[in-house]
């Protein structure tokens, strides 16, 4: 059947170009809507068809394929690391987004603007998380992203919030609350026996919402039982996001959260308002929450207690150590220091602790 002049025929044996040549096992099946297997080119009226790895290219409407763009009549589609665009609509695709020249800038206002400090952060982690706001504002570039950064003021809260990650709940990896029960308070407890004045005082660095810092309130009070008003019992939960802390401060959490708890300690500790749980007023009495930067800010404060986990994790191994150090400082002799499963104490800092359950990341301040 012969299309046209000078176009394609097909027949039992296959395919013939114009030249005569054959293809018999590519067979070649085509019209004016669309052709399908062939590796040269293929003439199908006023339409040229140029299949290889570079172009097609059909009539008036050209499509390249490969690293470049596709274009197809009014409709433009660009294939590349940075948008698509099709018709008269635009398709984002961030894929390659921190590639963005504009990126460094906007490290340098985030820093000035919030305090947050983006160098000390690994920065695929960093890049991550910008992400994650840039699509939310549907922002088509870094530079775009600036822009609204510098406009809107909210957005400053919300990206923090994006770059810190708060991920909490009550009782978080409850073998190392076991631990924290049964070994650690009942020690602080023994130590304190001959002390005139029975203090404990323990750090939940990063606490995001205060689940962590509630739940070592319930250990205590579970343990000294009728003794917990003859101890001065302090802790402190600290956050570089002020959003989260007021959410901690006000201790209303709904039953998700709550999935590590027992029905005993609900009843004892929360009073059900509705969906939410509301922690105690006599747990809040010994609580306090304050804004607190671990990589910027030292705290001069002696502790029995510092729990930090899940927080190092996304900052740079010599920034992880300093912090490390200050934890160190912050210590009693003797006191605990606790980090998450998924980190490791680093350089200098590995020989100041002394590991007492490697298992639960639970070490002790020797000197």
């Amino acid at each position: 059947m012969e299309i046209n002049k000078g176009g394609v025929k097909i027949n039992e044996e296959g395919a013939r170009r114009k030249n005569g040549t054959g293809v018999n096992k590519e067979r070649v099946k085509g019209d004016k809507d669309g052709i399908k297997d062939s590796k040269d080119r293929i003439k199908i009226g006023r339409e040229e068809v140029k299949i290889g790895r570079e172009e097609i290219k059909i009539g008036r409407e050209e499509v390249k394929i490969g690293r470049e763009e596709v274009k197809i009549g009014r409709g433009e589609v660009k294939i590349n690391k940075e948008s698509i665009q099709t018709g008269e609509g635009r398709i984002k695709a961030y894929r390659n987004i921190e590639e963005d020249p504009g990126f460094e800038l906007l490290k340098k206002v985030i820093t000035e603007s919030t305090g947050f400090n983006c160098e000390q952060y690994k920065e695929a982690h960093f890049k991550r998380r910008v992400n994650v706001r840039v699509r939310a504002t549907n922002s088509e570039n870094y530079e775009e992203y600036l822009r609204l950064l510098k406009k809107n003021s909210a957005e400053h809260e919300y990206l923090i919030k994006a770059l810190t990650i708060n991920v909490s709940e009550f009782f978080r990896n409850p073998e190392t609350f076991g631990v924290i029960e049964k070994e650690v308070i009942p020690f602080l407890i023994k130590s304190r026996s001959n002390s005139l004045v029975k203090s404990i005082r323990i750090w939940s660095a990063g606490c995001a919402t205060g689940e962590e810092v509630y739940s070592l309130a319930i250990l205590l009070h579970r343990v000294l039982g009728r003794d917990f008003d003859r101890y001065r019992i302090s802790i402190i939960g600290t956050d570089i996001d002020n959003l989260s802390l007021e959410k901690a401060r006000k201790g209303a959490y709904r039953e998700n959260v709550l999935k590590n708890v027992d029905a005993s300690i609900k009843e004892s500790y929360f009073v059900r308002q509705g969906e939410t749980y509301q922690v105690s007023d006599q747990l809040k009495s010994i609580i306090r929450f304050k804004q607190h930067d671990v990589i910027s800010e030292s705290c001069t404060n002696r502790f029995d207690v510092i729990i930090c986990r899940n927080v190092m994790i996304y900052f740079k191994k010599e920034i992880q150590e300093q912090i490390q150090l200050n934890f160190h400082q912050s210590l009693n002799r003797g006191g605990f220091f606790v980090i998450g499963k998924a980190e490791t104490l680093l350089g200098t800092a590995s020989n100041r602790f002394k590991p007492y359950n490697a298992r639960e990341r639970l070490y002790i301040k020797e000197t």
